[in-house]
């Protein structure tokens, strides 16, 4: 058969099957888990899902939850909102300059050693309860890993755009702009999930310890008073803002850089 003839038959398609995602699927099997298991235990040491569902409402109801948000929105914010800007400058810094990354390693070593809740005490002493020693405990937990990740990330690009880019002159600051930011910025979307998750633990620590108010203050006090529901509704929020900021948020940051990246 001739080259031509091959062509003229029309190919076969092959038969697909179509692709699903399973992750529909992990929450509802998450809540069948936590029902079969409740079923177990009186209401009061575990309650059902419905019963802390209602518990939610209540607190709704009563107008005391979102100020309760509001407060662990706001030391988040400024937490770690800190850490993002001082790693940012520390680690790019880090990974340009052989000085300033051999001044840092030891410190950061050094910091990442120490639990982050570990400096809760002091900031007790120093600054007492409230805003100030949360935001600290939050900063001191996120800033380090992120300092690290960034670091490392600017340290690894390397590649034919930066040795033509020198090879046709270019500046550090251009070099700066248009070849290593664009690089790093999975490094640094990896630096920003890192220490969000570490800085999320920190608050929820430092207000059980440190805070007149907050999720984590309420997961404390349900437990002081031994009420189950809302232990459980304060670990729910927790679980739940962390989710909803991943998919809000970095899914975004990623969904950009890729466009940036290839443009």
């Amino acid at each position: 058969m001739s080259v031509a003839a091959k062509d003229a038959v029309p190919k076969q398609r092959r038969f697909k099957l179509p692709e699903y995602s399973w992750s529909w699927l992990s929450i509802p099997s998450l809540l069948v888990a936590w029902m079969l298991i409740a079923t177990q235990f009186p209401s009061y040491i575990l309650p059902q899902v419905w019963d802390v569902a209602h518990e939610g409402y209540i607190w709704i109801a009563d107008g005391e939850l979102f100020p309760h948000i509001w407060a662990s929105f706001l030391e988040e914010v400024g937490g770690f909102g800190a850490a993002i800007i001082v790693s940012m400058v520390a680690g790019f810094l880090a990974g340009f300059f052989k000085g300033f990354r051999e001044y840092m390693v030891p410190l950061n070593g050094l910091f990442m050693a120490i639990p982050p809740i570990a400096w809760a005490p002091l900031m007790l002493i120093i600054f007492g309860i409230g805003y100030t020693t949360i935001v600290i405990v939050i900063f001191i937990s996120a800033v380090n890993p992120m300092i690290l990740t960034i670091m490392e990330g600017v340290l690894q690009i390397q590649g034919q755009e930066v040795r033509a880019a020198r090879v046709l002159g270019a500046k550090r600051w251009q070099l700066f702009l248009y070849v290593y930011l664009p690089a790093s910025l999975p490094f640094v979307t990896a630096a920003l999930r890192i220490g969000f998750s570490q800085a999320w633990r920190a608050l929820v620590a430092a207000e059980m310890i440190g805070a007149t108010q907050g999720v984590g203050w309420m997961v404390q006090m349900g437990g002081e008073i031994g009420n189950a529901r809302q232990v459980l509704l304060g670990i729910v929020l927790i679980g739940l803002f962390s989710y909803l900021f991943e998919r809000l948020f970095f899914r975004q940051i990623e969904k950009r850089y890729e466009v940036w990246r290839l443009a």
